[in-house]
């Protein structure tokens, strides 16, 4: 079959970096449009990219003409990915989903609207069906699907087959979150030096909120939140890549450690069930190393670098009923970022929702 043209919104930051080079040689999807602000419009990708994944733009896209982030500019392609800050995916993604164009988005906004589809393939594929809901309701002809901050996807794939095996009461987490997260430019050296950052604007708020739509059950064309409750605190620590979260759970019936991690390890989800091609065969790992997983070697762990987590530590909690608690790392800007987005493309190609 032919490959969709797709185009990058927001392509000259980290995580539109990482949206390039996982789409060069894409089977599915051929990389067509390349967006940024004003002032990089009509200039080579090279001249306005600072590259920070290699030591030099590649090739096949170093001589590509940066576009406008406008609709109108992007017309020779189908679907979008969308690497835009919030402020500015406020405004240009729902132009982009009017003017017909699938959006495959990173971007927090909209996440916790009731007609727009928060999606971890593994986890809750069927809240796809809330497109048709969001095109009736806002008279689109395309639409939006995004995917959940990167903080909540590493904890809430192991939840998953905990949550559908033993049920969830309340869940715990406290997160070490990478550099990378906030961007090149986002936290001073001189601020994370020989220091952690116990603040993280806004990030709290998604890990407790999110969980709950995504864990949620579909009915009648709306989510119902899942009954669970999310304690979150998260923290800046001095590593590039990984964020590492220790997770602790009071499950609905008492269950072993041994038991979780069976669980844990027999997970696999519709996305291994189709082979898309950016599905980890194990979605969640199981470390045993008693000191593991560490975020220099998690971080791209799996069949497919960067898109599984891995757990370990996995361990009864006495603090709580029915308590288990372990810890759990996964790469914050592939699968937590650009490859959770182009993982969601895929499902909807192999679930139709692309021509």
């Amino acid at each position: 079959m032919a490959k969709i043209p797709v185009g990058v919104l927001g392509a000259t930051g980290t995580v539109g970096q990482h949206f390039v080079k996982l789409l060069l040689d894409h089977p599915w999807f051929e990389l067509a449009a390349l967006t940024a602000s004003e002032r990089s419009a009509g200039k080579r990708y090279a001249e306005v990219a600072k590259w920070y994944l290699s030591e030099e733009v590649p090739r096949e896209v170093a001589d590509i003409e940066v576009r406008p982030t406008d609709p109108k500019a992007v017309e020779d392609v189908e679907l979008l990915f969308s690497a835009m800050p919030a402020d500015e995916a406020q405004r240009v993604e729902p132009a982009c989903a009017e003017a017909g164009f699938v959006v495959s988005s990173n971007s927090s906004n909209f996440r916790m609207d009731s007609d727009i589809p928060l999606i971890i393939p593994e986890v809750n594929p069927d809240h796809l069906a809330l497109i048709d809901v969001q095109r009736e309701r806002r008279g689109w002809d395309g639409y939006i699907v995004k995917n959940p901050n990167c903080t909540t996807i590493t904890f809430v794939l192991p939840l998953k087959p905990l949550y559908d095996e033993f049920g969830i009461r309340r869940v715990f987490i406290s997160s070490m979150q990478a550099l990378s997260g906030a961007g090149w430019a986002g936290v001073p050296s001189m601020a994370i030096e020989d220091n952690i950052i116990p603040f993280i604007a806004k990030e709290e708020d998604k890990c407790e909120e999110e969980p709950l739509k995504l864990l949620g059950s579909l009915r009648d064309g709306r989510v119902e939140l899942a009954p669970i409750r999310v304690s979150a605190s998260c923290h800046r620590v001095p590593v590039l890549d990984g964020h590492t979260i220790a997770v602790f759970v009071e499950l609905g019936r008492e269950a072993t450690p041994a038991e979780v991690v069976e669980v844990l390890s027999n997970f696999r989800g519709l996305p291994q069930e189709l082979e898309l091609p950016t599905a980890p065969r194990q979605p969640v790992i199981v470390s045993p190393e008693e000191d593991m997983p560490q975020p220099r070697y998690a971080r791209n762990a799996g069949s497919v670098p960067g898109m599984a987590v891995v757990v370990g530590r996995v361990r009864g909690d006495r603090a709580l009923p029915n308590g288990i608690k372990f810890v759990c790392c996964s790469h914050n800007v592939i699968r937590g970022a650009a490859g959770a987005a182009v993982l969601n493309a895929e499902l909807l190609r192999a679930r139709g929702y692309l021509k």
